[in-house]
């Protein structure tokens, strides 16, 4: 069985920068653990990065959250924590989007380097109620045939009622939600 482990945009700005928020630290050992577990069994790994440039508060994003943050090539667009030892690691990939849910030409490409042949899917990261939800979305549409999940104890929100809102969304698309 082919099992592939999505971290979604758990980097810097997320957890202590820009957009930081306490929960999001809280999860750094889970999501750690967890991805060590998938590699260790011969599982895949993927991360994706929220990637913006200098022209994002021109963007559509930027002018209804006009925070900058995940500028590519900064410390805020990298990898929290001890997350940073899987950059470069065998069967893991790295993924940068430039908006909530990895585009569909990039989940093309994703599912070249992956493999179509993925039988279980889980999500984790940050934040539930936009970009985790985006890419459950996301993912569900390119693996039509895949068990989707998520651990809901290792996603986070800024705000605890939109995590709890989302959760419900992502159930009702049939996916199962650990919480």
């Amino acid at each position: 069985m082919n099992k592939l482990l999505v971290v979604i945009d758990y980097q810097k700005d997320f957890v202590d920068g820009a957009l930081g928020f306490k929960k999001a630290e809280t999860l750094e050992q889970g999501i750690y653990d967890k991805a060590k577990k998938y590699l260790k069994n011969g599982d895949k790994v993927l991360f994706t990065y929220d990637t913006h440039f200098e022209n994002y508060l021109e963007t559509r994003e930027g002018k209804n959250l006009p925070v900058p943050h995940c500028y590519i090539n900064t410390e805020g667009h990298e990898l929290y924590g001890k997350l940073k030892e899987f950059v470069g690691v065998e069967n893991t990939f790295h993924y940068n989007k430039n908006s909530f849910g990895i585009a569909p030409a990039d989940m093309l490409k994703i599912s070249k380097d992956v493999g179509e042949d993925i039988d279980e899917i889980e999500l984790v990261g940050v934040v539930t109620n936009i970009c985790v939800i985006s890419n459950v979305v996301t993912f569900q549409s390119q693996y039509t045939n895949a068990n989707l999940s998520v651990d809901g104890t290792l996603c986070a929100s800024f705000d605890d009622s939109l995590h709890d809102k989302a959760l419900d969304v992502i159930e009702s698309l049939g996916v199962k939600v650990t919480r």
